[in-house]
């Protein structure tokens, strides 16, 4: 399909740049069966029957967005430097992480990045060293740090920003509220550099309530990378290429999810991370199993569900691989009438936005 087919108009005015307060007090879009509803997040559980179970995205946010100087020998044995920031995309083992790096065409392997930050010009508070070891055509550069595992861990706390994803970060700076804001209740592993958004939504009340509903709750974990960020630039949808994200679906949630189905209950995913994982986990024959390892599935319109039922999803951008998954679960016209319905009734947008539920087209 071309990724033109995917856009649509977006006014500035509709991306949200904090959370609604509370959490579960957001709005939210019911799609199902071509129709359109207009409720709050915390009227989901009318929407949910005892036996179905909710599905989330267990991953923490880490502040993956690092600060630094490059540095390299000149020609005349001279060291020269120049700023760079880098957002963590992948962790390729215990000292090394595949990040996007910003003035990427200025770096090359065996660069040494100083990240920290600067007290006076002189020595660096906090500071985090890496070299870079490759580089490839899609801009990700290989960072080797010099700290391994846990220590690791701690510098990047030590030194790291929270990744506010471009749209937010544009029109303000991130502040000591975005470290709570941009965390679901659900957050338990570190490992992404992006929030799962519809989790944000969620309270202990609102969870209170879906579960007095009969509803069982289940976790997984995907790390969701940088690569959620980027536009997609190819014409045609078959000619783009996901990042690969890491994910687990235990043996215990595989085995709960099954015996779900089973009975005839339903499987809602809470966000795009959640189903992206589950449709991963789950073969031909609609059988969810154990998965630990890389995943980089694509969905288009056009693609055959084999786990999830409804989902639970915020806003997404015009052409983004986002709206191509929705448009592929409830119909591209479908969700398209959605959008033009949400960008005229005021629906906020993107990370920090409203949410919708979409019940399966196919």
């Amino acid at each position: 399909m071309r990724t033109a087919d995917f856009d649509f108009d977006l006014p500035e005015d509709r991306i949200a740049l904090r959370p609604a307060e509370p959490r579960d007090s957001a709005r939210l879009l019911v799609v199902r069966d071509g129709g359109l509803e207009d409720r709050i997040i915390r009227d989901l559980p009318d929407f949910l029957r005892p036996g179905d179970a909710l599905v989330f995205n267990d991953t923490r946010v880490i502040p993956a967005r690092l600060s630094g100087v490059r540095e390299r020998i000149g020609p005349e044995g001279e060291t020269l430097t120049v700023e760079v920031e880098a957002t963590l995309h992948h962790r390729d083992a215990p000292d090394v992480w595949s990040a996007f790096m910003k003035p990427g065409k200025r770096i090359k392997a065996g660069d040494r990045i100083r990240f920290g930050a600067e007290a006076e010009g002189a020595c660096l508070l906090g500071r985090l060293d890496a070299t870079v070891t490759g580089k490839d055509e899609d801009g990700l550069v290989t960072l080797r740090f010099d700290l391994s595992g846990p220590f690791l861990d701690e510098a990047i706390r030590d030194v790291g920003v929270m990744p506010l994803p471009p749209y937010i970060a544009a029109k303000r700076a991130e502040d000591d509220r975005d470290r709570s804001d941009y965390q679901t209740m659900f957050a338990h592993w570190d490992g992404s550099v992006a929030a799962p958004t519809a989790g944000l939504h969620f309270t202990p009340a609102l969870m209170e309530a879906i579960q007095a509903k009969g509803v069982s709750t289940h976790a997984v974990t995907l790390h969701v990378g940088a690569g959620t960020f980027l536009p997609v630039k190819a014409e045609d949808t078959a000619d783009h290429r996901m990042h690969s994200e890491w994910g687990e679906v235990s043996a215990e949630t595989a085995e709960a999810l099954n015996a779900v189905r089973a009975a005839g209950g339903r499987i809602v995913c809470v966000g795009t991370t959640s189903l992206r994982l589950l449709e991963s986990a789950t073969g031909e024959d609609g059988v969810v199993r154990p998965f630990h390892g890389d995943t980089a599935i694509f969905i288009t319109p056009g693609y055959r569900f084999r786990a999830a039922d409804v989902l639970m999803t915020n806003f997404h951008l015009p052409k983004s691989t986002l709206f191509m998954l929705v448009s592929a679960f409830a119909g591209l016209e479908t969700m398209k009438a959605a959008y033009t319905h949400a960008v005229a009734d005021g629906y906020r947008f993107y990370s920090y936005g409203d949410g919708s539920l979409l019940f399966r087209d196919n």
